[in-house]
């Protein structure tokens, strides 16, 4: 992932470009939207980390506002302090693909923007996904695993689809709550925990590979580790 940081802050902008080149990832960081928008004309990006509040006139949001009229397509994360609804729905309209309130953790900032990178890829229409043993036919609305037919409820059903579309990856709370429940929750709620727990019972229920894994402090991942050892 080639990665732009619009950020008038030195020390959140370093520890984000420590953070994505640890994490293998190609990043550049600028301190206003001026200097930002030069970049964004001169070369091509994967996505945009872009601080609410910049200095002067021309702010983030004006930023996004100018891109997007633009055509630049280009996933933006929006970073701000400002961190009520209404703030978020503001970025949201102004064409922010996602929001992340400060203070943030690193490992949740890079699990966002690798799902915002992915989901903006061109991807088959694959109408079946499947990690393992576990398929899920997105036409049929049926889950299996081994070829035994597992009843879901909407909620799990829809739980299980991201988990297996973002499959490897580490999804945080935040973001099950967002994107299946698709409302702003305190992320300490127990209900990730519970649907989760009930999930589990379902999909590993009696198999000695399960696929559903805690990752502490982070979130949750769906893989097959028996298929890749390094996981």
């Amino acid at each position: 992932m080639k990665c732009l940081i619009v950020d008038d802050d030195a020390e959140t902008r370093e520890y984000l470009l420590a953070a994505l080149h640890h994490a293998g990832h190609t990043a550049m960081g600028c301190a206003d939207a001026d200097e930002g928008w030069q970049q964004l004309e001169q070369a091509d990006w994967d996505a945009l980390v872009l601080d609410r509040m910049l200095p002067g006139d021309f702010d983030g949001l004006a930023l996004l506002r100018r891109m997007r009229a633009r055509g630049m397509r280009l996933p933006v994360l929006v970073l701000s302090a400002l961190g009520d609804v209404d703030e978020r729905v503001h970025g949201l309209r102004a064409g922010a693909d996602d929001y992340l309130s400060k203070p943030f953790a690193a490992a949740e900032l890079l699990a966002r923007l690798e799902n915002l990178v992915r989901r903006a890829a061109p991807v088959e229409d694959t109408l079946v996904l499947r990690v393992g043993d576990l398929e899920l036919d997105l036409r049929a609305l049926r889950a299996t695993r081994n070829g035994t037919r597992i009843t879901l409820h909407q909620r799990e059903y829809r739980l299980l689809e991201y988990l297996m579309r973002n499959a490897g990856t580490v999804v945080t709370r935040g973001m099950l709550l967002e994107s299946v429940w698709e409302y702003h929750f305190d992320p300490q709620t127990n209900v990730i925990d519970v649907q989760i727990s009930r999930l589990r019972s379902k999909i590993d229920k009696d198999s000695a590979s399960p696929l559903i894994h805690t990752i502490r402090g982070e979130g949750y991942m769906l893989c097959d580790k028996d298929a890749d050892p390094d996981v």
